[in-house]
């Protein structure tokens, strides 16, 4: 990123304010395991700062945790002093330090001096000699250790890498790892399809063949012309996917079995669906009710606060829509603080809550029925394996392959089984994808 010390903090008390903020949030997210945007929303002081200073900081902590087993390669080896890096906030006060010398573009003096006065004025006025030797050391011999550091698997947590090594191979394995490294583009939803032309010049986006517009800039999305006024929405590519896979769901009822915080619900509304969004988080449902608002589709969804595994309908739909719980380890390139979040007990935990409500979706659909099957995640215990167990345990049930026309052409992204794999590594070129699994089932008896 090419943000300068000039460009993204305005004074000398900004430039610290800045930098304590993402000292305590990176000890939230790493050491109390909260997520970087849920601490982000929650904290006031963040809220306080200037837009190109909440901006700086943002980048800072998502750009540490893209980073971070880079980063810990690299102070590890400056240092001879191991015990001096268990307190979690010198630690963190020489990650921030390594961040802007070497992955964003702020003057080394700078970053030096900072991180020497956040020590003192974090309480480690002790160790301010050791982070300005550190960080120093670094500065002199830090890059050729770059230029030789196997990055995609230092910046893999080790239970994770291992586990996608088992399902797809090293070589795909390390690719997904590789494209994981690279910021998100934006992706927005058009509302109204007949105005995705004016909406991508607007924005400065370009389209891609599914219907998604694709803004490689991204932005603050609260600044942009058609948000709150509710002509789009933001939505990544392979997310789109589902929705479009039941074809005209004009006037015709939906269900949405696990709808927050909302965006295949706006999706399927603004398509004509008529949608019961159901959800047990009655504070995600606020979120989508605030949405539905927004995008003035209100009128289009019922909103169920319930638990999905065990709420009925009054009579056996046609249409489920199960974008089911999962790790989301397919959106690490949005959210670098995932795979820091989780362990193999949340896979296995959130496998089996997928499979009840699979499920139960299955007893509810009605004969000739749509049901998607959907997951952000990477693992083949929470997408593939999940429909193989389905399909073997109830006989009614078949899938519908998808076929390369209903998704924009990408071939790629389709499984030998008629299955959407997405990766992150598909469309590269353009930008990349989400993660994503994505099986369309049918009930025939």
């Amino acid at each position: 990123m090419n943000l300068s010390e000039n460009e993204g903090i305005s004074n000398e008390e900004d430039i610290l304010a800045a930098r304590k903020i993402a000292l305590d949030m990176l000890y939230n997210v790493l050491d109390r395991k909260n997520a970087l945007d849920v601490t982000l929303d929650s904290s006031e002081e963040f809220a306080a700062l200037p837009q190109r200073q909440r901006a700086f900081t943002r980048m800072l902590l998502t750009t540490t945790l893209r980073r971070l087993g880079q980063i810990d390669d690299l102070i590890n080896s400056a240092q001879s002093r191991p015990e001096a890096l268990r307190t979690p906030v010198v630690r963190n006060i020489l990650r921030l330090g390594v961040t802007q010398i070497f992955f964003m573009a702020v003057p080394d003096h700078a970053s030096v001096d900072t991180s020497v006065r956040l020590a003192e004025q974090s309480g480690m006025v002790k160790q301010k000699g050791f982070v300005n030797a550190i960080l120093r050391k670094l500065i002199r011999g830090g890059k050729s250790r770059i230029d030789n550091q196997d990055a995609g698997r230092l910046n893999t947590p080790e239970w994770l890498l291992k586990i996608w090594i088992e399902d797809y191979g090293l070589t795909t394995a390390a690719k997904i790892a590789e494209a994981n490294m690279r910021e998100a583009p934006l992706d927005i939803t058009v509302k109204d399809v007949n105005d995705r032309a004016y909406w991508g010049s607007e924005l400065q986006a370009y389209g891609l063949s599914t219907g998604t517009l694709r803004r490689v800039s991204g932005g603050n999305i609260r600044e942009m012309e058609g948000f709150d006024s509710g002509k789009w929405w933001v939505q990544d590519a392979a997310a789109a996917l589902p929705a479009l896979l039941f074809g005209d769901v004009s006037n015709q009822d939906v269900i949405d079995m696990c709808a927050a915080p909302g965006g295949k619900t706006l999706q399927l509304a603004s398509m004509g669906a008529n949608v019961t969004a159901i959800d047990r988080s009655a504070v995600r449902l606020k979120r989508l009710e605030e949405n539905l608002e927004r995008m003035d589709l209100k009128e289009r969804v019922n909103i169920e606060i319930s638990d999905a595994s065990v709420w009925k309908p009054s009579s056996p739909p046609q249409r489920i829509l199960l974008d089911a719980p999962c790790s989301a380890t397919g959106t690490i390139r949005r959210h670098p603080d995932t795979g820091y979040l989780k362990s193999p007990k949340d896979i296995e935990r959130l496998a089996s809550i997928q499979e009840k409500l699979l499920s139960h979706a299955g007893t509810m659909l009605g004969v000739g029925g749509l049901l998607i099957y959907c997951t952000c995640s990477l693992q083949k215990d929470e997408g593939e394996r999940q429909i193989e167990h389905f399909l073997g345990s109830n006989p009614d049930f078949e899938r519908i392959a998808i076929t390369p026309q209903e998704v924009g052409n990408y071939n790629e992204l389709i499984n030998e089984n008629g299955d959407i794999r997405a990766m992150p590594y598909n469309l590269s070129e353009q930008g990349g994808l989400d993660g994503f699994f994505i099986s369309r089932l049918t009930r025939v008896k």
